[in-house]
Parts: structure tokens; sequence; C-alpha cells
């Protein structure tokens, strides 16, 4: 489903500095994997360079068999729009869309027929246990609902990698377990591949495994 081969990257300027250095990783459909790592160690450029937003130094990064380096602008918007699901700690909803709309538009972007956008959006409403808010906005929502619809609209187009940048990081405990428990859910139901990007060790021991994010690169969590 992924495969990150020797992967690197730098940042140029005064304060030059390798943040990423020889990462490599290779996720199945189903699994679902954390990676923990210190503020400012680069999970989030990772992400960023698995869903080619930016592009590496060195190493290759394959999704769905698409290597993304051999991929121009308009062809790696595709692939992103049509095999990733995004979901992030701001959640990122459209304020003056409803709950319903806001979970179609991925299914909008792919250009999948109308009279197949309603029961799919409904299937996962459903899914996320919010069928009886399909019409509200999002400002009616608390900050667990809005991120199962977050959810919901990541998965909506069943996308083969679902990549979770903090998603819990603006959750009280209890939202915190139950988004974590139907992300979880979620990815093995659909046979995705996921990734968790998380500071919280009590979310990342939701994931099958856990890497730590170091300067020496991605290695297994040491045992507790």
């Amino acid at each position: 489903m992924l495969s990150i081969r020797s992967v690197s990257k730098s940042f140029p300027g005064p304060r030059a500095r390798t943040l990423l250095r020889d990462i490599s990783l290779a996720l199945e459909p189903g699994e679902f994997v954390a990676v923990v790592g210190e503020s400012g160690i680069g999970k989030s450029t990772l992400l960023n360079l698995i869903a080619g937003l930016e592009s590496p130094d060195s190493g290759a990064i394959e999704l769905c068999g698409e290597k993304l380096g051999a991929l121009g602008d308009d062809e790696a918007t595709l692939l992103r729009r049509r095999h990733i699901g995004f979901v992030f700690q701001a959640f990122h909803l459209l304020p003056y869309l409803s709950v319903e709309k806001n979970v179609a538009l991925p299914l909008v972007l792919n250009g999948v027929a109308s009279a197949a956008i309603g029961p799919r959006v409904r299937e996962m409403l459903g899914a996320v246990n919010l069928g009886d808010r399909a019409t509200s906005l999002p400002a009616e929502l608390s900050g667990g609902e809005m991120q199962r619809v977050a959810i919901a609209r990541a998965l909506v187009h069943r996308p083969s990698l679902v990549l979770a940048d903090e998603p819990t990081g603006n959750l009280d405990p209890e939202a915190a377990a139950q988004v974590l428990a139907l992300l979880r859910e979620r990815i093995k139901a659909d046979r995705a591949a996921g990734i968790l990007v998380t500071h919280s060790r009590s979310a990342a021991r939701t994931a099958d495994r856990i890497l730590v994010l170091s300067e020496r690169g991605l290695s297994p969590a040491p045992a507790a």
C-alpha cells in the first residue's frame, strides 16, 4: 500500500539542517501505525512527503504502485484526491457547509455521480454516529463531533491511506478516546493503511505498532 525507502529531507538556510534522515517504512492494507517524537523533529514533514506536498532530497515514496517522484503536479493532486484521506487537529471543516456537505466534498471533487453521493454520505455519518446531525453546521457541534465529521470526510471516498496529524490534540480525554477508537475501527473496516502522528503515548497505543522519529531516523518504540 505504502513504501518509503531511504528518504531524507533537509532545509537550507542560515540554520540548515537535515530534518529527516534515511527514513524507511512499509504499510499493508488494514495496518495502523503511530509515529511519535519530539516537537520539531519532522513528524508533519514526513506526512507532507508521503502526501506528495513536499519532495524528499533523496529516496523514494510509492503509494498504490505509483512513484510520487515520477508524477507531475496535476498527477500528484489526483493521486492525493483519490487515495489519501486527511484528518487534522484543527478539523478544517468548511463553516458555511452543513455536516453532510462537508462529508460529501471528497466525493464531489472525485467526480462521483450525484445519485451515489447521498447514500455514501449517510452510510459514513451512520458509521460515526452522526446521522442525526447531517443538516447541522460545524459551529453547532462539539469538538468531538467535529472530529468525527472530519473522520467521515477523510474516509467517505474509501482512500487507500489515512494520514492523521495530531487528531485529538484539541479534545478532552473522553472525546479523544472515542475518536481514536473510531479512527482505528474505520481504517480496519475499510482495509486502508493508517498513520497517526501524535505527541500522546496513550493515543499511540491504539495503533498496531509505534514508531519513534528522531534525528537518527525512524525506529520501533522500545518495549514498555
